[in-house]
């Protein structure tokens, strides 16, 4: 029976298609097709969760009191080791009784907190291309979205001194993330800086994601916000435990930051979710306190694939930037294609799955994300495909009919 008389509310009308759910889509019709897809679209790590978090959380699990409704604000334990975590990284202090609060993954978390302080009409700054999260939470909300644009000539960094004063005056937030999905860039201490000097200025709430703040290669250390003095003062930072431990699938994350912050999302969040099963969170202290040679592991792997991966596209006449951090490439697109067209050209000639570009709004234009998620044999593959299909950086791509 169809429901013609029930609309959905205007929140969801207001969002634009979620190409990630349209990837799917064209995914499972190549796949009746019979085509042996390569996916190289969405950012699900491909390496297995480490043992000792495994063997950890089996044993919570037969745990039985684990089994019961954790708190809300999650379990003492798991905000100190993430506190803790926090200190040895980054030399910051946060009391985990109030800066510190688990997520059912960072993505729930962003999307939330913009429904804990953002109303309907506020001004929220959003870079483009950027993490969907960043601007849809927002527009759930109700919010209204100021993209600012990024470019390449800029190394995909916000310009804070582009940003018009009366704009400025207006914004409440700003949702941000350095090292970058998609674009992969990286943004050093003095930005940081910036940024908080801006949000002080304007008294605009910072909302930083560095979810790939351990993804990072070639001797090079992410910058936290935390670490800025009056970064606690005006912001928040998300993490999750996804990428780094390859733990997607677990759900889970935290936010740490100024405690007024994390106090309303917490509010909220009481009135959605009863939190993460506990057992996970004993399997996620764990992670936090794994040695550092996981990490290592986990960074050389993604690190060894992006030098392949880059060489075997300049093959093709690509310039693609060498990335210090992430699971991504940024790859621009061939002469006169849009990143649609040609994401869709690849996916039915080649069976190679990349993300278009605009799925990270109107910035994202031109590009496509390469995640490298795959070995450097299936990489390998996927470049073979390309390369016979014909496609190069140098030639025109033409429309799948």
């Amino acid at each position: 029976m169809t429901l013609s008389w029930l609309q959905p509310a205007q929140r969801i009308n207001s969002l634009p298609p979620y190409v990630f759910a349209r990837l799917d889509e064209l995914k499972a019709r190549a796949r009746e097709q019979g085509l042996d897809l390569i996916d190289l679209g969405m950012g699900n790590p491909d390496g297995p969760t480490p043992a000792p978090v495994v063997e950890a959380a089996q044993r919570a699990i037969a745990d039985t009191a684990t089994h019961g409704y954790p708190p809300f604000e999650g379990t003492a334990s798991f905000r100190t080791a993430i506190t803790d975590w926090y200190s040895r990284r980054y030399g910051v202090q946060l009391d985990p009784s109030s800066e510190a609060l688990p997520l059912l993954g960072s993505k729930e978390g962003i999307t939330h907190l913009a429904m804990a302080f953002i109303n309907p009409g506020d001004l929220v700054l959003v870079p483009t291309p950027a993490y969907p999260a960043h601007f849809r939470g927002p527009v759930i909300a109700g919010g209204d979205i100021y993209h600012l644009h990024l470019t390449a000539e800029n190394q995909w960094l916000i310009d804070f001194d582009a940003i018009p004063p009366e704009v400025a005056k207006r914004a409440k937030a700003l949702f941000f993330n350095y090292p970058s999905n998609p674009t992969a860039a990286t943004a050093p201490r003095e930005f940081f800086e910036a940024a908080v000097e801006f949000a002080h200025r304007y008294q605009v709430l910072l909302v930083h994601d560095l979810c790939y703040a351990e993804l990072a290669f070639d001797g090079y250390q992410p910058t936290s916000l935390l670490e800025i003095p009056g970064g606690k003062e005006v912001g928040v930072e998300f993490h999750t435990l996804s990428k780094t431990y390859n733990m997607a699938g677990w759900r889970v994350g935290f936010v740490v930051g100024n405690s007024q912050v994390i106090q309303g999302l917490r509010t909220l969040k009481t009135n959605l979710d009863y939190g993460i099963f506990a057992a996970l969170q004993r399997a996620a202290e764990t992670a936090l306190s794994l040695p550092d040679h996981y990490l290592h592991e986990v960074q050389e792997r993604y690190s060894t694939r992006r030098d392949f991966l880059i060489k075997e596209f300049a093959s093709l006449g690509w310039t693609v930037d060498r990335p210090q951090a992430t699971m991504y490439l940024w790859v621009p697109c061939p002469l006169d294609s849009t990143s649609t067209d040609f994401a869709l050209s690849v996916l039915q000639e080649t069976g190679v799955v990349l993300t278009p570009g605009n799925a990270f709004g109107p910035g994202g234009e031109g590009y496509v994300r390469v995640s490298l998620i795959a070995d450097c044999d299936r990489l390998g593959e996927a470049m073979d495909r390309i390369r016979k299909a014909g496609f190069r950086f140098d030639a025109a791509v033409t429309a799948p009919v």
